[in-house]
């Protein structure tokens, strides 16, 4: 059975010292929590003092982008090894920032999770569609296109490892959220796909969950939806106590 799986994505905020002292909060916070995968990504500087701050927690550590190359002439870039010997366990692929603001395409995501299963990390792949595609009823167009492009020459049970992320383009940073039938439609849907393409053993442990504008007020209600397994927080994640009440609010909510 998938427990839910909240991840933190701090994006390009917090240095090390300020990302230690929130993990040294968090873990007082949720210390006694079991039944929940907690995760916190933040920026590459911070990887290896977060990890080491997080060591015999129940906190895994993300790393919030990766090149597909292990070594070699890429000035400014990071590889899977490194990620990894810094001490993070997962690294979020495909980020819809990423996309916009970097230009990456399905065909580099796909290369970026083979190059993070290859490393040892859990890949957490974003997907999701922008207001204009919704408003043409592309949306899950779109998701298909994504999932074939970004998992293209992947196992069934390398995809059963993943975590997916359904982020509607709209509604990251914005303040708007997919209702909760919305996000239970698309994320059904995901599943669907994943059991046609991969297998049932795919689709029945692959996590997929919601980012976008993810607050502990509504965390409860989309994780209620069966297909909804927990979700990938932006900004609700930068505060402790916010961060901890949504691990807290997806217990209940998922029991």
């Amino acid at each position: 059975m998938r427990i839910p799986f909240i991840a933190g994505n701090w994006k390009m905020n917090k240095g090390v010292q300020e990302a230690v002292f929130f993990v040294k909060e968090l873990r007082s916070a949720i210390k006694d929590v079991t039944d929940v995968e907690i995760v916190v990504a933040p920026p590459f500087a911070a990887i290896h003092a977060v990890a080491e701050a997080a060591r015999n927690t129940n906190i895994g550590v993300a790393a919030q982008n990766l090149y597909w190359e292990v070594s070699g002439a890429f000035t400014g870039e990071v590889s899977g090894p490194m990620i990894k010997e810094a001490g993070a366990e997962y690294v979020i692929v495909g980020h819809s920032e990423r996309r916009q603001l970097f230009g990456e395409s399905d065909a580099t995501v796909n290369k970026k999770v083979m190059a993070a299963i290859a490393s040892g990390l859990t890949p957490i792949v974003c997907v999701g569609e922008t207001l204009e595609q919704r408003e043409r009823n592309d949306t899950l167009a779109v998701l298909d296109a994504q999932v074939t492009g970004g998992f293209d020459g992947m196992k069934g049970d390398e995809v059963s490892a993943l975590v997916i992320a359904y982020e509607p383009v709209w509604a990251i940073g914005t303040g708007r959220v997919a209702t909760a039938g919305q996000a239970g439609e698309v994320h059904a849907h995901i599943r669907k796909r994943l059991r046609q393409w991969f297998g049932a053993d795919a689709a029945d442990t692959c996590h997929v969950i919601y980012g976008g504008s993810v607050k502990p007020d509504n965390i409860a209600e989309l994780v209620a939806e069966p297909d909804v397994d927990g979700a990938l927080v932006g900004g609700a994640s930068l505060d402790v106590r916010s961060f901890a009440d949504i691990v807290a609010r997806s217990r209940r909510a998922a029991v």
